[in-house]
């Protein structure tokens, strides 16, 4: 190939693997802000793939006004200032409140998206024309040289693609990489954009070879100061701990925190966030605390099937801040404790900073339906905490995984879910309580809600009347006697012990499904539009749900 097409396709190539860069990273980056769900990411594509199309059409336009070597450095110049901004841009957009008044999900990320991506992407989508433009030299091998030029262009995407997503994130955190992008885009502006003259060829020659040795150096340079450029520049004082992994971008808080049922006197308590939700709260001095009241629950029906030295299999889907493991671990010597984690910093941030290291809780950190696919375990007890209101694994809801569940179970086992939704009007709790039955049988699935207004009759629960909340649905194999579970719940108050748990009754969940009979739909590996069904409760709460 002459000069001019090699250098057409370095640069082509380098733009495209940036742009590559800049989408997967985009996922990650905004998480904190928007979550990572169905809707962000087709957000993400469609900004990119829009920046690109105007980009190229706008420098097809410029190529043919300004043919010349300087267009191609202003523009990768303007490029690297655009990668430069996109990680203090996300964070003053993200934290800001100019969109409160926006109740639309879709409208509200896509509008974010917009304002981060968007030019980046269509600044990196007006090289190629330009570059095409500078290496036509003759029109009878146009094709071949276009050819040349595509080609690279298309590898860079998929080194770009693949280095990101296997390597360069958890390497090196969202926010290095982006600065890296801008500092490649930059360094390639005086080396690409004609700042040595053909007089100067061999000069020229001699910069385009040492460019990858100081594109090596300083991106080393960055990398061994990455802890100082990886935060998020609006970042909570509290905050001590910050992970960016390949799953999550983690953070771990130290505050204080009003104890349940009284106002004044406060307890430190130490919260892990992922991406933008806070997943646990935990008490460092007290395994027994319990923060949320379906944590109480299922503490309430274990304690209802398992003595202290009983032996017992507990299975748990998701890891989280490791709190209801590690109170079993404390509570019930003979349990045999599993902890299926996908996100391997989850685990190591639980064992170092969560009082979980030196237990007899044994991590795997696997995809939850992959090992439940391969486990010939049975267990006693499976707990399903992997979903949050806002952040659902469609592949965890489906029929398909129930079914897999079901075969894990001792013939009397719990299958113990937490599902948070606006239950009255909500789309997903009903969804997936029919999945549920459809698997297990109708008389094998309950919902028990934690409730601190001491209902004294469960007659009293009407799902229609309940709005947001965490409930559990428990399922089992064989029909559950929920009425002696009951009676130990009344035991246990006449006791004086608290009792939060609140069955409601089947013909209250009976009617409940019968009144949305069409409207909802068992979740199947097929059809499972999870995304879109939490969408309400997205709406309902992002106005005010913030870390």
């Amino acid at each position: 190939m002459k000069n001019e097409t090699v250098m057409a396709s370095v640069v082509a190539f380098t733009a495209s693997f940036c742009i590559l860069v800049i989408e997967l990273v985009a996922g990650r980056i905004m998480a904190p802000y928007i979550g990572v769900s169905l809707y962000s990411w087709t957000s993400i594509i469609g900004v990119v793939l829009a920046g690109i199309s105007i980009g190229a059409y706008l420098g097809g336009l410029l190529a043919d006004r300004y043919p010349h070597q300087s267009t191609l450095g202003w523009l990768l110049l303007s490029a690297g200032a655009a990668g430069f901004t996109i990680a203090p841009l996300t964070d003053l957009v993200g934290n800001s409140d100019f969109l409160d008044g926006v109740t639309t999900l879709m409208v509200r990320i896509l509008a974010l998206t917009t304002i981060v991506f968007f030019v980046p992407s269509l600044l990196l989508g007006m090289i190629s024309p330009v570059v095409i433009k500078l290496a036509v030299k003759n029109l009878e091998k146009t094709g071949h040289i276009v050819g040349k030029i595509s080609a690279f262009s298309t590898l860079g995407s998929i080194l770009g693609t693949f280095s990101t997503g296997f390597f360069l994130i958890e390497a090196m955190g969202t926010r290095t990489i982006l600065y890296s992008v801008g500092f490649i885009l930059a360094l390639s502006a005086p080396v690409f954009g004609g700042l040595f003259s053909q007089r100067q060829s061999g000069k020229r020659q001699a910069v385009v070879f040492m460019c990858p040795m100081l594109l090596a150096a300083s991106l080393t340079l960055l990398w061994l100061r990455r802890d100082a450029v990886a935060r998020p520049l609006i970042l909570d004082q509290d905050c001590f701990f910050y992970k960016e992994s390949d799953y999550y971008t983690l953070m771990l808080h130290d505050s204080e925190h009003p104890r349940r049922g009284t106002e004044d006197e406060q307890i430190p308590l130490r919260s892990l966030i992922l991406d933008h939700l806070t997943h646990s709260y935990t008490d460092m001095e007290n395994p027994y605390y319990m923060h949320y009241g379906y944590l109480k629950v299922c503490q309430e029906l274990v304690a209802w099937r398992t003595t202290e030295d009983q032996e017992r299999r507990l299975l748990f889907i998701g890891g989280g801040g490791y709190t209801l493991p590690r109170y079993m671990d404390e509570a019930y010597r003979r349990a045999s404790i599993d902890v299926v984690e996908i996100d391997p910093w989850v685990t190591k941030a639980a064992e170092r900073y969560l009082d979980v290291q030196n237990r007899r809780i044994h991590s795997i950190n696997q995809d939850g339906r992959w090992f439940v696919r391969n486990c010939k375990t049975q267990y006693d007890f499976v707990f399903g905490d992997a979903f949050n209101d806002l952040s659902i694994p469609y592949h965890l809801t489906t029929r398909e995984f129930d079914a897999l569940v079901k075969n894990i179970l001792a013939p009397d086992g719990l299958f113990v879910v937490l599902v948070i939704d606006n239950i009255q009007a909500g789309q997903f709790f009903p969804a997936y309580f029919s999945t549920l039955r459809s698997v297990f049988g109708e008389r094998n699935v309950y919902v028990i809600i934690p409730d601190y207004t001491q209902i004294e009759d469960d007659n009293d629960l009407d799902l229609e009347q309940i709005g947001t909340i965490s409930c559990l649905l428990v399922a089992s194999p064989q029909p559950i006697d929920m009425q002696h579970f009951r009676e130990c719940l009344k035991t246990r108050k006449a006791e004086g012990c608290e009792a939060v748990s609140r069955v409601v009754p089947a013909e209250r969940a009976n009617q409940y499904l019968a009144k949305r009979r069409g409207k909802t739909r068992v979740l199947t590996d097929d059809h499972v539009p999870v995304d879109n069904l939490i969408a309400p409760m997205f709406e309902e709460r992002f106005g005010y749900q913030r870390h």
